[in-house]
C-alpha cells in the first residue's frame, strides 16, 4: 500500500474514533440511546464506505485491504454499544455509601 494511501487510511480511522467518542458523549445514563448506534452507522455508510470503496476502485486498495478496513470502522458500532451499555449500566447500580 502507498504511503499516501496508508496516511489517508489513518486520517478516516481517526474520524471514526472521534465520531465514536462524540457518539458516546451524546449518550445519557436513562436509555434509549439506539438512535446514536444508528447515526453512527449511518455517518460510516455516508461518508467513509464511499471513500474506501473509491481506494478500491481505483486499485489503492485490494479487495482484502477495502474489507479489513470496512470491518474495523464497522467494529466501532460495537464498541460504542459496548461503551454506551457500560454507562447506562454504572448509573442503574445502588451506590453504596453513607446511609441516612
Amino acid at each position: 500500500m502507498e504511503e499516501n494511501v496508508k496516511k489517508e487510511l489513518d486520517t478516516i480511522k481517526e474520524m471514526v474514533l472521534r465520531w465514536r467518542e462524540s457518539y458516546l458523549g451524546w449518550a445519557t445514563s436513562d436509555g434509549g440511546n439506539d438512535y446514536l448506534i444508528e447515526e453512527f452507522s449511518e455517518e460510516i455508510s455516508t461518508h467513509v464506505s464511499p471513500l474506501v470503496r473509491r481506494l478500491f476502485e481505483t486499485n489503492h486498495l485490494s479487495l482484502y485491504e477495502h474489507h479489513e478496513f470496512m470491518e474495523s470502522c464497522y467494529n466501532q458500532l460495537n464498541e460504542l454499544r459496548d461503551l454506551i451499555k457500560e454507562k447506562e449500566a454504572e448509573t442503574q447500580q445502588p451506590k453504596r455509601g453513607v446511609h441516612a
